[in-house]
């Protein structure tokens, strides 16, 4: 059983799994406060789902790119509780999350990291084409059309509105945070290597534009 928890962008979400089954997803937009709201919301997802925190085997984190306060937040109540419960802790990108979310195939996952510059990473199903970066939007938009191969594409995250009409007939998904079971599917296959957080940025940059 896979608890997986989000806080890096615009939620603090809980998801609980047992292989396939998902046994609870709770989501709460915020862009601040995840720390007052995380352990309530972790509470309420093992209540719906039924089961002891003593029953988990794995907990996976995002780790960013994303809000510094935010990840930290996660992070820190993640890792306490592998600690406490003796289990591993798995460190899930935010972006590789958003672009699960976004049903797979060619995907762009980009958020916006203000001044425009998103935090982007492109992937092709399963397959990352690029690492996760922090980059002008019109960088990313030529990185879109040098890697694009004329399927489907879909552009995931808080900064798909800027790059509407790069390549014609993309569905833009403009979620402000990963679904927390995408989060969880991932943590399920990822190594088993204590989580670090992922910044693209200085710390006092993160904070600065959230």
């Amino acid at each position: 059983m896979i608890l997986a928890i989000d806080t890096c962008l615009g939620a603090a979400a809980v998801a609980v799994i047992d292989g396939e089954r998902v046994l609870a997803s709770l989501s709460e937009p915020m862009m601040r406060g995840h720390q007052e709201r995380l352990g309530v919301i972790a509470g309420q997802a093992m209540a719906q789902a039924g089961i002891p925190f003593s029953a988990l085997t794995r907990i996976g984190v995002t780790i960013g790119p994303g809000s510094f306060t935010g990840l930290r937040v996660g992070l820190a109540f993640a890792k306490g509780l592998g600690v406490a419960l003796d289990i591993p802790c798995v460190g899930v990108g935010s972006l590789a999350a958003l672009a699960v979310s976004g049903g797979g195939g060619f995907t762009v996952a980009a958020v916006d990291a203000r001044k425009d510059q998103l935090y982007v990473q492109i992937f092709d199903g399963p397959t990352a084409l690029m690492a996760s970066d922090v980059l002008p939007v019109e960088t990313v938009a030529a990185r879109m059309l040098e890697l694009h191969g004329g399927q489907p594409v879909s552009i995931v995250g808080s900064g798909a509105p800027l790059l509407d009409g790069v390549i014609a007939g993309a569905r833009l998904i403009a979620l402000a945070a990963p679904d927390p079971v995408a989060v969880a599917r991932l943590a399920a296959v990822g190594p088993l290597v204590p989580p670090r957080p992922l910044y693209l940025r200085p710390p006092y940059a993160n904070m600065a534009a959230v």
